[in-house]
This record gives structure tokens, C-alpha cells and sequence, in this order.
């Protein structure tokens, strides 16, 4: 599902968006007003504050999506040690005790 400002981004960040205000603009200027500039000005001044929010929205949630998983990979990867250190240890026990068994030594002390 594709959310809002994605959308609002995908159509922002794209040169039919440069096309259509270049269209826009210069229909305004030469055909609607005599003197278009004040107006103008204020019109593009509003839009570039919109899509530099737009823009930051997205750097927000990218970043956050990241961070997320970013935590998830730590966190398996924090499992995944446990887990291979016990079975390590595990292992180490089982080579002891085959390892008395067959050769019929007692195990060092401190394994």
C-alpha cells in the first residue's frame, strides 16, 4: 500500500513536475497578469517551503525505517552469539567428554 506522501514525492520528484510548472509559470507570466512577479514570488516561495517538508517527511521516515532495522539486525545478531557460544561451549563438553571415554583420561581440569 502506498501511503500520501509517498505519492506526493513520487509526483514531486519527477521532471513532469519541473515540465508542468514550467508551463504553469510561464502561462502566468505572460498571459494572466500584468505584473506577476509579487504574486509569483509569494506562489513558489509557499511551494518550496511545502516540498522541503515533503522532502524532510521522507528523510524522517527513511531514517526511521533504517533505525528499526538497524535494531533488528543488532538484536539477531546479539541472539545469533548466544546461541553459537553455547553451542560452542557445548560442542567443547561433548570433544571432553568423548575424548575421556575413548582415550580413557579424565578430562583437564577447567574444561
Amino acid at each position: 500500500m502506498r501511503l500520501p506522501e509517498r505519492d506526493a514525492l513520487a509526483v514531486a520528484g519527477s521532471m513532469n513536475f519541473v515540465y508542468l510548472h514550467a508551463a504553469i509559470f510561464a502561462v502566468w507570466m505572460l498571459v494572466l497578469e500584468r505584473s506577476p512577479w509579487p504574486t509569483l514570488t509569494l506562489i513558489v516561495s509557499l511551494e518550496a517551503i511545502f516540498l522541503s517538508t515533503f522532502v524532510m517527511i521522507g528523510q524522517n521516515r527513511q531514517a526511521a525505517f533504517q533505525q528499526e532495522r538497524a535494531d533488528q539486525d543488532y538484536a539477531d545478531v546479539s541472539r545469533l552469539l548466544v546461541e553459537n557460544t553455547n553451542l560452542t561451549r557445548r560442542i567443547h563438553q561433548l570433544t571432553a567428554e568423548l575424548h575421556a571415554h575413548v582415550i580413557g583420561d579424565s578430562p583437564e581440569p577447567g574444561d
